[in-house]
């Protein structure tokens, strides 16, 4: 009677398969496109990105009070020279002009 033999290292290549995969979920999780690294890229991009929302929120906030400044409903006349100024380039005759 004729029995199979195996070779040595037959029997830890069952186990060596499984670590493999085992490795690549582990890697994955951490490094692939859904894992940790990336989470803490995109919490850092997220940051960034509320912080200029806050500024350019500032910024419209800014140009809404002028625009309301300077419309019909509530003219501003002291607004409106320094614009009429600015954009004309004049000054009156008795004024210091520094820039």
């Amino acid at each position: 009677m004729a029995s199979r033999r195996r070779s040595p290292g037959y029997g830890l290549l069952l186990p060596v398969a499984l670590l493999g995969f085992a490795a690549y979920f582990v890697f994955a999780a951490v490094q692939g496109e859904y894992g940790v690294f990336r989470r803490v890229e995109l919490d850092a991009t997220r940051e960034t990105l509320e912080a200029e929302l806050a500024l350019l929120d500032a910024e419209v906030d800014r140009m809404r009070d002028r625009t309301r400044r300077l419309s019909d409903d509530y003219l501003d006349l002291d607004l409106l020279d320094e614009r009429a100024r600015m954009v004309l380039g004049v000054a009156r005759i008795d004024e210091i002009v520094v820039e």
